[in-house]
Parts: C-alpha cells; sequence; structure tokens
C-alpha cells in the first residue's frame, strides 16, 4: 500500500466501526442492510404476489422460480465481484488513504457500466435459449421469455445500484442505501399496480415495473455519491477503468463472484428437475423461494456487516476487535435464524396465500417449508466465517470449500438420487445435505488453518 494520506476532521477520522462496542456497531450496520436486502427482494416479490392473483399460476411459475434463477446467476456474479471493490475500499479507508480509496470508487462505478453492458447483450440474446436447456414447460416459456429481456435491458441499473450502495457500505453508511430502496421499491409497487392489475400487461408489465425501480434506486445513490465531500466523492469525468484498481478488485471478488455462479448453476440444475414435476411444483417452489428469502436477507445481511467490521478492522490492524466482532456476529445470527425458523413453520401457510389461493399449490409449498426451513441452522457457519474471511481478503479457499460442499456435492446428489426417486423431498434435501456438510469444512479451516482462527497468530 501507498504512504496513507489522512484527512483531517472527516468521516474517515470519526471512524466507529473500528472504535465503537462492537455489538452496537454490527447491529447499526446490520439492521439498514437488512431492510435494504427486504426491499431489494421485495421487488421480484410483489412481482409474484401481483403476476400471481392478476394473471395465473403459469405468469407466477414464469416470473419467479425459473427466470429468478438465471437472473441471480448473472446478477449473484456481479455482486460477488463487487464485494471485492467493498473490501478494498474498506481497508483502504480503515488505512486513511484518501487517493487510493477515491481511484477504487471511480473504477468501481466504470466496472459496473461495462459488465452491465454485456450482460444486457447476453441475457437479451440468450434468454430463450437458456429456458429451453431449463426445461421450462410450454406453458410459462412465453411469459418467462417476455419477462428475462425486458429485464436485462434494465440490468445496468441494477448493477450500479449494487456497486454504489457497497461503496457506502464500505464506508459505513447502510442507511442511505436502504433509503434508496425504500424508494425504489415504492415506486416498483405503485407500478406493479398500475401496469399489471389496471392495464392488464402482464409479466411484461411486472418487469417494466422492476426496471424502472431499479433505476430510481441508482440515480439515487449516483447522486449521493456526487454530492459528498467525503474521500469517496463520484466525480463523472475521472471514471475509468483503473487497470491496477480491477486487477485487485477481482482478486478479492472474483472467488465471490464464482461461488455465486456455481450456487446458481446448482440451483439451476435443481430448478430443472423441479420443473419436470409439473406446473403446481414450480409455482409452490417460487412462492417458496419468496418465503425463503426471509432467511436470506438476514443471513446475509449479517454476511455484509461482518466483511466489512472485518475489513475496517483488518485495514486498521486491530486483531483483536476482528475476533472478538466475528463471535459476536455469529451468536446474533444464530438467535436470529432459530426465532425465523420458527415463526415461518408455524405462520407460513398464511404467507403462502398471498401468493396464490390454489390449494394445490399450496398443499405442495407448506410440504416443501415444512421440509426446509428446520434446517437453516446448518448454514450460519458458511456466511459468517466466508464474510469474515473476505473481509481480510481470504477469499480463494472459502470459494473453493463451497463450490465443492455445497455445489458440487448438490449436483452429484441430484443426479444421483433424484432419478432413483423423483419426488421433491428427494431434490430439496440436496440443501440441508451441501449445507452441513460444508459447514464443518468452513469449522475445520477456520479455526485450524485460517489467519484468523490460528491462537498463535497475530493480523
Amino acid at each position: 500500500m501507498n504512504s496513507p494520506k489522512t484527512v483531517k476532521g472527516s468521516a474517515m477520522d470519526r471512524n466507529q466501526i473500528t472504535e465503537g462496542v462492537i455489538w452496537q456497531q454490527l447491529l447499526l450496520f446490520f439492521f439498514p442492510i437488512l431492510f435494504g436486502t427486504f426491499f431489494q427482494q421485495l421487488y421480484n416479490t410483489v412481482d409474484a404476489v401481483i403476476v400471481g392473483q392478476f394473471v395465473g399460476k403459469e405468469a407466477l411459475a414464469a416470473v419467479g422460480g425459473t427466470t429468478g434463477t438465471l437472473i441471480n446467476l448473472f446478477v449473484g456474479f456481479f455482486i460477488g465481484l463487487s464485494s471485492g471493490a467493498t473490501v478494498t475500499i474498506s481497508q483502504f479507508y480503515g488505512a486513511k488513504q484518501r487517493v487510493l480509496v477515491s481511484r477504487a470508487v471511480h473504477t468501481a462505478i466504470a466496472f459496473s457500466i461495462a459488465v452491465g453492458a454485456v450482460m444486457m447483450v447476453l441475457g437479451l440474446i440468450g434468454a430463450p435459449y437458456a429456458l429451453k436447456a431449463m426445461e421450462a414447460p410450454d406453458s410459462i416459456l412465453g411469459h418467462a421469455v417476455i419477462y428475462l429481456r425486458i429485464y436485462f435491458i434494465g440490468i445496468i441499473g441494477n448493477l450500479i445500484y449494487n456497486m454504489g450502495s457497497g461503496i457506502l457500505r464500505a464506508v459505513g453508511d447502510s442507511k442511505r442505501p436502504l433509503y434508496f430502496l425504500i424508494a425504489g421499491c415504492a415506486t416498483n409497487i405503485v407500478l406493479d399496480i398500475l401496469l399489471v392489475a389496471v392495464f392488464n400487461m402482464g409479466v411484461a408489465g411486472a418487469a417494466i415495473a422492476t426496471i424502472i425501480s431499479q433505476a430510481v434506486s441508482a440515480f439515487l445513490v449516483i447522486w449521493v455519491l456526487m454530492r459528498t465531500n467525503e474521500t469517496y466523492k463520484l466525480i463523472l469525468r475521472k471514471l475509468r477503468l483503473d487497470i491496477s484498481m480491477i486487477k485487485r478488485i477481482v482478486q478479492v471478488g472474483l472467488p465471490a463472484g464464482l461461488q455465486s455462479v456455481m450456487y446458481n448453476a446448482s440451483n439451476i440444475i435443481i430448478q430443472s428437475s423441479v420443473n419436470t414435476l409439473g406446473t403446481d411444483t414450480i409455482a409452490a417452489w417460487t412462492a417458496y423461494g419468496k418465503i425463503d428469502s426471509l432467511f436470506w436477507m438476514i443471513i446475509n445481511a449479517f454476511g455484509i456487516s461482518i466483511t466489512t467490521f472485518v475489513g475496517q478492522n483488518y485495514g486498521a490492524g486491530k486483531s483483536d476487535r476482528v475476533k472478538k466482532g466475528i463471535r459476536v456476529c455469529l451468536g446474533m445470527a444464530f438467535v436470529a435464524t432459530v426465532l425465523l425458523s420458527f415463526i415461518l413453520y408455524l405462520l407460513g401457510y398464511y404467507i403462502f396465500c398471498l401468493f396464490t389461493g390454489d390449494s394445490a399449490v399450496l398443499e405442495k409449498g407448506m410440504e416443501i417449508l415444512h421440509f426446509l426451513v428446520p434446517t437453516f441452522i446448518t448454514y450460519i457457519l458458511i456466511e459468517i466465517y466466508s464474510g469474515s474471511l473476505r473481509g481480510t481478503g481470504d477469499s480463494w479457499i472459502p470459494m473453493i470449500l463451497t463450490c465443492m460442499g455445497v455445489c458440487v456435492l448438490r449436483i452429484v446428489w441430484i443426479i444421483a438420487a433424484v432419478p432413483v426417486h423423483r419426488d421433491i423431498k428427494t431434490i430439496i434435501f440436496s440443501y440441508p445435505l451441501t449445507w452441513s456438510v460444508t459447514s464443518v469444512l468452513f469449522f475445520i479451516y477456520f479455526h485450524f488453518f485460517s489467519r484468523l482462527g490460528r491462537k498463535k497468530n497475530k493480523i
């Protein structure tokens, strides 16, 4: 690193993440991220609810599971890459290196625009081929192609928002990304009702509502970055792809991006298996995915919180604070998961009724929910330990552990077990099986081999 340049009197000198009470800082960071993730998930959930109620279960199946899995493949890869920018900026910010913070910010935004343009072209051309490869039934294929193509037209706004909010979180600001998502979500709800329920535009209306609302969030985050006087100020004429900075961002973020790709590739295989079970099961799986997202919102918020917490404290050289923060975050994630699992198990039926009144879909959905919800606890270690390790720049080993323990094993299970006993429980058993195995692998690596876990090592 270059020699640090301190900004006197700036927020960089008043950094509570490296100085405040640990549990308070984690929670102050966690809740805005949680609510932000909630509103981000609400985009597609509102689409599913309104489409399911006003268009039908075929449209619900198209807007949710199949298209959602493909969208997550692309967007998840980029979010993984963008975590490299978040970690890089948080480390520079924690070390008070002003010039490097600015270079990283401008490179990150330019990078998101370039990647978004490539994804837009791929999505527009490849949508029907990908859906057919996933064995999407003819009853949902037309709806799904329309939704995907419109979504990818507006994907640049999605990526800009995710990168911009990652920049703000890297410097300890998790509140304003939340406000921007609330604005975008409100826009989405209004447009969904208007375009789908009033003007009967079907899945096309839902997709248009989504991309417009994401553009609103992107505009707001860029506006804030341009107006700040802090080290992370965005100046449009300085946008450029700094090769050395891209290398650093990709070095940290690529493992997370590849990990996301492997996750979603295995989920595509699972979705393909689900697609062979008929429209009722596809619709039930789609609705469950929206309910299931409540858990992922919580656990991912803890993962993002601990990544930034570790990144800044690691940059500041505070090893004891890093390790204590990880323990505190694990405890909070455990309590939150147990409470949520209990609530969903008891009240899941009423949530399903928001998506559809079809009795066959409801019955199949509750079968899925009661099987999977009690197993959420087996995933906690993966998220918290991988997020902690990523905060120090240790991304490749966690990626390999996740790919082998979750993705490869999941694919093996689907290939080996599902043809023998083709039903929904056999398919979804792949989740707790692979979470449990991977949690054991992470525990061993973290405590006996990583720089964070070995007691004799100083960070």
